[in-house]
């Protein structure tokens, strides 16, 4: 089956991707420890997700090595990781900027149980759509 891009051409599928996809592997294994240790840690899965060591260099790792992957199916795996992790923030910082506000507490709090859900979601979605070398959905 012909995997295609936002743009509708061909994703490469014949190159040697041992190496960029252990790197792949690396990276979600980074944000889950991230998010996980959130979960069972002292901090919450937002704060070990966007502020934990591990998720910062998960991310540093993805910008370095994401010209490995540009053309072939691993590609939307780098998107799906850096989407994830910017969004992330975008959504933590609304959800900052609601809670200083009386009103809007009951809101951001809501807001960040939703983005924690969100945030295991999509690391255990995409790990596993990884091990069974599928490609994430690509958006337009």
């Amino acid at each position: 089956m012909a995997d295609y891009d936002h743009d509708g051409g061909l994703i490469a599928a014949d190159r040697d991707l041992g190496g960029t996809k252990a790197w792949c592997h690396v990276v979600y294994a980074l944000h889950a420890f991230s998010a996980f240790g959130g979960l069972l840690g002292s901090t919450t899965i937002i704060g070990g997700f966007l502020f934990g060591w591990p998720s910062i260099i998960a991310v540093i790792i993805n910008y370095m090595t994401r010209g490995n992957a540009r053309g072939t199916w691993l590609d939307t795996h780098w998107r799906w990781q850096l989407r994830t992790f910017w969004l992330a923030a975008a959504w933590a910082a609304g959800g900052l900027v609601l809670f200083f506000t009386f009103i809007g507490i009951p809101v951001a709090l809501v807001i960040w149980g939703v983005l924690s859900l969100w945030l295991l979601y999509r690391v255990v979605r995409g790990w596993i759509a990884l091990s069974g070398n599928r490609p994430m959905p690509v958006s337009a």
